[in-house]
């Protein structure tokens, strides 16, 4: 255990006999990789130096050519996340802020990914298939304990109180029309 932490903390000089054939094969384990999901430029980066036969210099170069080939695009990588997110799991904005704080992004990128996610899918929009879900399940909210626990519900996922507020007042004066 105590090894462990001492090669983390202490990175070892790595000596590579073969530049060529390292360059090549980190080449191939970046495209790999890339191949199975997109990634942002850091993960792949932090991705490609788990090997031993590699270094910090090789992992620059393969990743500069990826980012002239374009298999490499912060921006593009986080948008595609953002909108992903949302589509998948209707959510609301701080919520996606929540999961893309875990990327391996600046965050001005991951802001105008989010930004951009929002204009493709409004929040009123999302906020709708969640409640049209919630309402199939458990019913239109009848007790006050139903409305708070469609509220809380709700603000899990992610949304604004004010536009809950919004949206379950539709429900309670009838104006909320869940589809069959």
């Amino acid at each position: 255990m105590w090894r462990n932490r001492r090669r983390e903390t202490q990175p070892e000089k790595r000596v590579i006999k073969d530049e060529d054939k390292a360059y090549s094969k980190t080449l191939k384990r970046a495209v790999n990789i890339l191949a199975a999901k997109p990634r942002a430029v850091e993960e792949l980066r932090q991705r490609l130096l788990e090997k031993a036969w590699t270094n910090e210099e090789i992992v620059a170069r393969v990743i500069a050519k990826l980012l002239e080939y374009k298999y490499l695009d912060d921006e593009q990588y986080a948008k595609d996340a953002a909108l992903s997110a949302i589509r998948q799991r209707p959510q609301g904005r701080h919520k996606l802020r929540q999961t893309m704080a875990r990327k391996a992004l600046d965050r001005e990128i991951k802001e105008k990914a989010i930004e951009h996610a929002f204009e493709q899918m409004p929040e009123s929009e999302l906020i709708d298939v969640v409640i049209e879900k919630r309402l199939r399940l458990k019913g239109i909210p009848e007790t006050p304990e139903d409305n708070k626990k469609l509220y809380d519900h709700l603000l899990r996922k992610g949304f604004s109180f004010d536009l809950i507020r919004e949206k379950v007042k539709g429900i309670r004066d009838g104006e909320f029309a869940a589809e069959p």
